[in-house]
């Protein structure tokens, strides 16, 4: 798609106004109506100021600057570079410190970067295949030999997964077809939709969180999500910690593994 037309498109799906978005932009309404319409053409700062405006991902602006003809602007490195080792360590300590409750790091697609030694009671009894690093952790949550058996209340809480892979339609349509029609039910908390999962400890009532890198420049490091499960109620807390506390192995991926070796 030329730059005119995706500009466009992305203002009006927001619903903004050309002077609106002149406004955010630090432009005149005039301007930026000859830039899509295709009678002028932006400067590379315009580009970017025009892509930070409408609140793009590094990757789209990058994929902005060059429908405009010009080199992206954000890097894109892999998380085994040299200059990534202190993300690297951080994303360790993080996941370190959410013991005893279970923590993973995700790229943009839902493959797993890193998970601490909690995910393990997550993970239980799923096959062989969909788990560990660089497997999907959302086809991991709803194949029905992943964690779907053991999901209590998997309609709606799957809804809550599909409702975020709109940038992911394969992925979405292969997953909408393992999810059973949606029924009433009361074990929501009023204010989120918990994961309620039957374990060797217990049955889970667990909310999730999601973290993002918020000062990334780096469009790898922009994309990367840490997802962490909450205990939402007092049962959920002591059994997470019952299971930290645990020597027996469990064949999960524990918070050693190296961030990016899929």
């Amino acid at each position: 798609m030329d730059f005119p037309r995706a500009l466009r498109d992305r203002r009006t799906r927001l619903r903004l106004s050309q002077l609106d978005l002149a406004l955010r932009a630090g432009t005149t309404q005039r301007h930026l109506s000859f830039v899509e319409s295709g009678r002028s053409a932006p400067g590379r700062s315009m580009v970017v100021r025009l892509a930070e405006s409408l609140e793009l991902s590094l990757r789209e602006r990058n994929e902005q600057l060059l429908a405009a003809g010009y080199a992206p602007a954000y890097p894109e490195s892999s998380l085994d570079d040299p200059e990534l080792a202190p993300v690297r360590a951080a994303i360790d300590r993080i996941l370190r410190g959410h013991l005893p409750y279970p923590a993973v790091v995700v790229d943009r697609s839902g493959a797993l970067i890193a998970a601490n030694s909690a995910f393990d009671l997550i993970t239980e009894g799923a096959a062989p295949e969909l788990v560990g690093p660089g497997r999907n952790v959302y086809r991991l949550a709803l194949h029905p030999d992943g964690l779907a058996p053991r999901i209590r209340n998997l309609a709606e809480w799957a809804r809550h997964i599909l409702a975020a892979l709109g940038h992911l339609e394969e992925l979405r349509d292969e997953l909408t077809g393992y999810v059973p029609a949606l029924e009433p039910s009361a074990g929501q908390l009023g204010f989120a939709v918990p994961l309620q999962l039957r374990t060797s400890y217990g049955d889970l009532r667990l909310m999730t969180t999601v973290t993002t890198f918020a000062t990334a420049v780096d469009v790898t490091l922009a994309e990367l999500r840490l997802e962490a499960f909450l205990p939402a109620d007092q049962e959920t807390a002591e059994a997470l910690s019952a299971a930290a506390r645990s020597e027996a192995p469990r064949g999960g991926q524990g918070p050693g593994q190296a961030p990016g070796n899929m």
